[in-house]
């Protein structure tokens, strides 16, 4: 049964609003691994690494959730939670066979489909419906498919807009179907936490926390020049993603925006030339997929991870685009050694190409 927020009347005259759905399917990688084993039905099961080693948890069942348990959790601690807890190494083949299955059936639905990733897609049916409370029945008859066809839960949102939607899918999990009809996006977003909107990370939502802001419903009263003069132009985005307004199309193709190569380390690393080393050859895998992609980078980033899971990002703009394996390495260096508390044991360390164009051309000899 679809979960429907009150509605109010269309006018019969204007533009049918956008009809968009998220999917996003429930506890993907378990769910997997339940259907091909019908023994761990009921069970708390994990996917994901070793606990003997720096593994974490990809997924988890619900009923090892129900322990507290939750994904990108270090698998040693989730086996603290739930000793009994069945942990499976991952298998991305079948995984990858399953989301296919899935993506067929949105396909189906609708050629307007973009996938977001392995367990999660938005579909556009604006232009199958002739009235846009049409677009409810069609996502029921989605979601029925995946159960009967694929035999794999998922959540849906229903919505006028790519953000409302996303927010929608997470409302009711597992299995359930949210619907916020036109007119009804800020009031559905009003009561819930500010973290649920797209681009709103810790650090901006403890900025809004001192502001006194908590919810999206206090976001959205917030003056926007206070906004903007606070955060510049994100400021103004904010305002808008609060009322509920988000004009993004739901795209079949999607560019490359950024590449990046993280390493985890068995053990924490300190060491500076240890260090320098994995730098080196984290920026030679960036270089070598923005040749792959026939892209260059204008924005190196490094990413640093201790051993107590504090993280932090930094990046610099170059002159110049590059593909260029030493130029990629002297950015990331000189960000390294800007960032790194020297001596702090270090969990993580990845490189990002980001701001992605066509490398800058050679001049023609003739």
């Amino acid at each position: 049964m679809a979960a429907v927020l009150s509605k109010e009347k269309s006018d019969p005259v204007s533009e049918l609003p956008r009809a968009i759905v998220h999917l996003d399917l429930d506890a993907f990688f378990a769910a997997v691994e339940v259907l091909e084993d019908a023994s761990l039905a009921g069970k708390p099961v994990l996917v994901g690494g070793s606990p003997k080693g720096r593994g974490v948890v990809a997924s988890a069942s619900y009923p090892a959730r129900a322990f507290g348990i939750r994904s990108a959790m270090p698998t040693y601690r989730a086996l603290r939670l739930c000793p009994e807890a069945v942990v499976l190494p991952p298998r991305h083949r079948l995984y990858r066979d399953y989301s296919r299955r899935v993506m067929a059936v949105l396909g189906e639905a609708s050629p307007l489909l973009e996938q977001m990733s392995i367990d999660e897609a938005y579909v556009d049916l604006t232009e199958r419906i002739s009235a846009w409370e049409d677009c409810v029945d069609l996502a029921q008859a989605i979601q029925a498919r995946v159960r009967d066809e694929v035999h794999l839960s998922a959540s849906l949102g229903v919505a006028t807009n790519k953000l409302v939607a996303k927010v929608a899918s997470d409302h009711d999990k597992p299995g359930g179907l949210t619907v916020v009809p036109p007119g009804q996006e800020a009031a559905f977003l009003a009561p819930l936490p500010v973290r649920v909107l797209w681009g709103i990370g810790p650090v901006t939502a403890e900025k809004l926390a001192g502001l006194g802001v908590q919810t999206v419903g206090h976001l959205a009263l917030l003056d926007e020049g206070q906004l903007q003069a606070r955060f510049g132009q994100y400021g103004l985005d904010l305002a808008r993603r609060a009322r509920g307004i988000d004009t993004r199309a739901v795209s079949t193709e999607h560019e490359t925006k950024s590449v990046s190569q993280e390493r985890t380390f068995r053990r924490d690393v300190r060491d500076p030339q240890a260090l320098a080393h994995q730098l080196q050859q984290l920026s030679q895998g960036v270089a070598r997929r923005l040749e792959r992609h026939g892209l260059a980078a204008a924005t190196i980033g490094v990413k640093i991870r201790y051993a107590d899971f504090t993280t932090l990002s930094r990046q610099m703009t170059l002159d110049v685009p590059t593909d260029d394996e030493e130029i990629i390495y002297q950015a990331a260096r000189a960000l390294f050694e800007r960032s790194w508390k020297r001596g702090w044991p270090i969990r993580l360390l990845g490189v990002a190409g980001r701001n992605l164009a066509p490398p800058p051309g050679q001049l023609s000899l003739w």
